[in-house]
């Protein structure tokens, strides 16, 4: 598989790229469209978050862990647009992921993996590892989605039932733009809602488009095929989950909305100094104790990035098989870390807090303004 890259953006967004590709022409759209279906049976028993003491890691113990109704158009953004290009990552080898839970997936009246994921199973349908929500690639210009890496073609399918939106050049603007860093792009807006607010999703840079505005998909229904039209270097599906309106300001990280494989689960973080302040683009270490298995992942990084409103978190990592794990950071000269467990399809979650270290307990409770979501809610037009 080519390498991908990502895409950077104005201050808020960032879109993909490594060097610039020249324009290309809009694909012809076809009308046709196609239907894919994903089979997804079982659903996984869940446990609860174990809450573990921290300690502080030695050197010597570091050294010794195994480390491997109307068309709706999206609101205009402001110019003048600003293009980044990083550098890109190897592509992750491709490995095997169960089933995913069946959507809508909503352990906790705080959790809401409504979406299933927008590349088939056969295919790798998880983000880059380089390339997720909150990464930064110049001061103050954070990516606003995740990055998959796909082959050329791949057909890219709904996430949930909606309404196209946008299909086509220029989402990021909102006018017909053949030279859009999103390239050809799809938006819907959902059946369903979150906290009384409209949903959205976004595809971008893809090769061919199958709807068009103002048509209503179904959950794993194609609406196009993967491409490098845009701001590439390589073949990627750029996908975003937006709360409220159609635009960037107001994106979430998908992997707290994508269903995650049965079985296994997300953890999330909030890191913070001693005083309380948001630590950005802190690399933290995961470590399977029973495979010995390492993820690498950074909190995000200084920008416009959005928070779920119940974790407040600034890091996420999805697709963690369940069981037992080491967690360390560097902080101030020292390494912290903690045991913790992963549970199947939901979130575990962790808070640093500098020198008083990590503790394993859930967030505190949501104001008292906060509505659990609601699924099956249908949005204010």
């Amino acid at each position: 598989m080519s390498r991908v890259s990502l895409w950077g953006s104005l201050v808020f967004v960032s879109i993909c790229a490594g060097c610039q590709l020249p324009a290309k022409t809009p694909a012809q759209l076809n009308l046709t469209g196609a239907a894919a279906t994903a089979s997804q049976a079982g659903i996984s028993s869940v446990v609860p978050t174990d809450v573990i003491p921290t300690k502080l890691m030695s050197d010597q113990e570091i050294t010794g862990l195994a480390v491997p109704d109307p068309v709706e158009l999206p609101s205009p953004v402001p110019d003048p647009l600003r293009i980044v290009f990083p550098t890109p990552a190897p592509v992750p080898v491709s490995a095997w992921r169960p089933p995913l839970y069946p959507t809508p997936w909503a352990p906790t009246p705080y959790d809401h993996f409504f979406f299933s994921r927008p590349i088939a199973a056969d295919e790798i349908n998880w983000p880059l590892a380089d390339y997720r929500y909150g990464g930064v690639f110049l001061p103050g210009v954070v990516h606003s989605g995740i990055d998959i890496p796909v082959r050329l073609g791949t057909p890219v399918m709904a996430a949930g039932p909606g309404r196209v939106t946008w299909a086509g050049y220029g989402l990021y603007r909102g006018v017909e733009d053949p030279t859009d860093p999103y390239g050809l792009a799809v938006s819907i807006k959902h059946d369903f809602g979150y906290q009384g607010e409209t949903l959205y999703t976004v595809y971008g840079h893809l090769g061919r488009i199958d709807v068009l505005p103002g048509q209503h998909v179904e959950a794993g229904e194609m609406i196009g095929l993967s491409g490098e039209t845009g701001k590439v270097t390589g073949p990627h599906l750029h996908f975003e989950v937006r709360v409220g309106r159609n635009n960037y300001f107001v994106s979430r990280n998908p992997e707290l909305w994508l269903a995650p494989p049965q079985g296994w689960g997300i953890l999330a973080a909030r890191l913070s100094n001693n005083t309380g302040e948001l630590i950005n683009s802190q690399q933290v270490t995961i470590i399977s104790k029973e495979t010995g298995q390492t993820w690498y992942v950074n909190s995000y990084g200084e920008g416009t990035v959005n928070s779920d409103p119940y974790y407040r978190e600034n890091l996420v990592i999805g697709d963690l098989p369940a069981g037992d794990y080491i967690v360390w950071l560097p902080y101030e000269g020292s390494t912290y870390n903690t045991e913790m467990r992963i549970n199947p399809g939901m979130v575990s979650f962790i808070t640093f807090r500098g020198k008083n270290g990590i503790s394993t307990a859930p967030p505190s409770d949501p104001q008292v303004d906060f509505t659990p979501p609601d699924s099956t809610q249908t949005p204010t037009p």
